[in-house]
């Protein structure tokens, strides 16, 4: 069956004719990524990607406009596209890029087949050319797909349940199907449904037994405990506002007004609850982490899938150092609580403290156990997109917490049945006790 073919050779395939752009001076033409299965045209100040896998290249749902170096993108961000790299400002690292002389390939401006079966094979291959963690999930993507196609073709009309039913037992809250009415998604089990978020702050600010000052509509929030501590709150790194340059402005004020001169030298110790993080841009993370340090240590090393046939092989890792802010900082003892409903960039920001001196203390449940960036894809059904993740997020050793997150130095319940109804918060309560040496 096509879907168990090597692939097909799709850009063998014969090119629109045009003429080769002179790479000395300009940067328009057509890039291929290393790693991300994209294609990058630039062309008259505009920004065009196309999503690729070895049988398909669909219009992809990112677009900017631009200096056609500098290019504002529908997704908020800046993408900057320079000879042989792209970067945006809201994500960490820098993407290869390789040249197409030839132009964008004819596959890439035919008609795409909408067909089921098409739908379905777009959706296969993106997985099994990007998807880094079959082999720790335990799950045979191949045979999986050969028994999962062969019911889309007797049952076409069954096509959202048998895609959504591939990725569920990846038990990865960075997979998913979107649809125009339906969402797939499949954390891990044992994550609480997101919508207790709201009673969850509610208990911890009644327990807090002090004023709390937010910020960006609450996802930033802070408050000077007695004893000398202080509990500063973030529940994500995004949409603060519509960019990612207005989040970082907002998140900049923030932390200015919390790390004061006169409040990083009286503080005993602080509190940082990253427990309902859902994540966002890495940078952010990195920001406040540099508030939180007095001098530079590595954070993580950034690689990223990219051999379609080979799951086991990565572009080179990019590390990530920690840099000491150019004002106040808060350099004494860190508890940080997390859990599982800490996601992604509040994963990665977990990550970039553990190196940190004096190392916090971690206090409550795993993180959630997701660090990449996550792809939108389109798949020909129109409306449709898978979300797969392709990036490792390395500590010192080479390791990733992929799949089992981060697991506390003290374990506390987190906001289970039990602790909401009592209006209790374990792991609040034993940071103030260990930070206040009692």
């Amino acid at each position: 069956m096509r879907i168990l073919l090597a692939g097909l050779a799709l850009f063998s395939l014969a090119a629109v004719p045009g003429p080769v752009v002179s790479t000395a001076s300009t940067v328009d033409g057509v890039w291929r990524t290393d790693g991300y299965g994209q294609l990058v045209a630039v062309s008259g100040g505009r920004l065009t990607t196309y999503d690729v896998t070895s049988v398909s290249c669909l219009p992809g749902s990112l677009t900017g406009t631009g200096d056609g170096t500098t290019f504002t993108t529908n997704e908020g961000t800046v993408a900057t596209v320079r000879q042989g790299t792209l970067s945006f400002d809201g994500d960490l690292g820098v993407r290869s890029l390789r040249r197409l002389p030839g132009g964008l390939p004819r596959a890439c401006q035919a008609a795409p087949d909408r067909s089921a079966l098409s739908t379905f094979d777009v959706f296969w291959h993106t997985y099994a050319e990007n998807y880094p963690f079959f082999a720790a999930k335990g799950v045979d993507w191949r045979a999986e797909g050969q028994a999962a196609r062969a019911e889309v073709a007797a049952h076409p009309e069954r096509l959202y349940d048998v895609l959504c039913g591939l990725i569920t037992p990846l038990h990865d809250a960075h997979v998913g199907l979107l649809t125009p009415d339906k969402r797939c998604t499949s954390p891990r089990p044992g994550t609480p449904d997101p919508s207790i978020i709201p009673r969850a702050v509610a208990v911890t600010d009644a327990a807090l037994g002090a004023p709390v000052q937010r910020w960006a509509d609450g996802a930033i929030a802070y408050a000077d405990l007695p004893g000398g501590l202080g509990y500063l709150r973030i529940t994500g790194f995004q949409g603060y506002t519509d960019t990612f340059a207005g989040d970082r402005e907002v998140l900049e004020h923030a932390l200015d007004a919390v790390f004061t001169a006169s409040r990083t030298e009286s503080l005993r110790g602080l509190v940082l609850d990253l427990r309902v993080n859902g994540g966002g841009a890495d940078p952010l993370g990195l920001a406040v982490a540099a508030r939180l340090t007095g001098a530079p240590h590595f954070a993580y090393a950034k690689r990223t899938r990219n051999d379609p046939a080979d799951p086991a092989r990565f572009t080179t890792p990019q590390p990530f150092t920690v840099r000491p802010a150019a004002g106040p900082r808060y350099t004494g003892p860190l508890a940080v609580l997390v859990g599982n409903l800490d996601v992604s960039a509040g994963e990665t920001f977990t990550q970039s403290l553990l190196n940190r001196t004096p190392r916090p203390i971690l206090i409550g449940e795993n993180t959630q156990g997701v660090y990449s960036d996550t792809m939108d894809r389109t798949l020909p059904e129109p409306g449709w997109t898978a979300v797969v993740p392709n990036e490792e997020y390395l500590d010192p050793r080479g390791h990733t917490y992929d799949g089992t997150g981060i697991a506390p130095d003290v374990r506390t319940p987190v906001f289970t049945p039990a602790e909401l109804t009592a209006g209790r918060d374990t792991a609040l309560a034993t940071a103030r006790r260990l930070l206040s040496g009692s």
